[in-house]
């Protein structure tokens, strides 16, 4: 069975803390084009004081995701901070107690994690917000699992589905939040929250595709 152990797992949250660091530009570039700019600034600052926190506390994968939604939420304003700080605390949820995440593992993790931002936001698809990246990724992931797909494959429907909504919002107008008072004029950009989704997605499944081949240290992002 293609598994990997909730303690190597942390790797995953040091990865995707990495990617948010590398990409702080970016998301503030198109943040900037129709919001306020900072989204990049304001992630970066609660991943990379993730990182310093897991240093001087260090667990599993678990611990990893509930103290990043623990920064997340005490730590950045605007509205991202509560929504990714309610989505990792679900999937954070949806793995405690797990030894060795699988494929159902994850797949309970993205669903509780989706679950999670819905009972705090009416965002749905075509609203040109991060739901456009994750209920498509989501449910992409869920119907490659339901056929019987291994594992990696399920990844990769994921990453596809999540790469084809953060695209899509390009064409978008706004309908929620700060960017949905410029009308027509928020077409044309893609949505910053849709495009950190997807890199959180598109991070997580790289790192899980190391971790199941095995050819990842566990040790190399600390």
């Amino acid at each position: 069975m293609e598994q990997f152990a909730n303690r190597d797992g942390i790797q995953i949250v040091f990865d995707l803390i990495q990617a948010i660091q590398e990409n702080k530009q970016y998301l503030s570039d198109i943040d900037g084009a129709i919001g306020d700019g900072d989204h990049g600034i304001n992630m970066n600052k609660g991943f990379t004081l993730c990182r310093e926190e897991l240093l001087a506390n260090p667990g599993n994968l678990t611990h990893g995701l509930k103290t990043l939604s623990k920064i997340l939420v005490m730590k950045i304003g605007g509205s991202m901070g509560p929504l990714y700080g309610t989505f990792f605390k679900s999937m954070a949820a949806a793995c405690d107690g797990q030894d060795a995440i699988d494929m159902a593992v994850f797949g309970r993790m993205l669903s509780s994690g989706r679950e999670g931002i819905q009972k705090i936001s009416d965002a749905k698809l075509g609203d040109k917000t991060l739901m456009d990246v994750l209920l498509l990724a989501e449910a992409a992931y869920q119907a490659a699992a339901q056929t019987g797909e291994p594992f990696r494959v399920c990844l990769d429907k994921m990453v596809e589905a999540a790469r084809h909504g953060r695209d899509a919002t390009k064409e978008m107008v706004a309908k929620l939040g700060r960017s949905s008072r410029l009308g027509e004029r928020s077409r044309g950009v893609v949505d910053a929250g849709a495009a950190s989704c997807c890199l959180i997605l598109e991070t997580m499944a790289e790192t899980i595709g190391h971790l199941l081949n095995g050819s990842l240290d566990p040790s190399q992002g600390l």
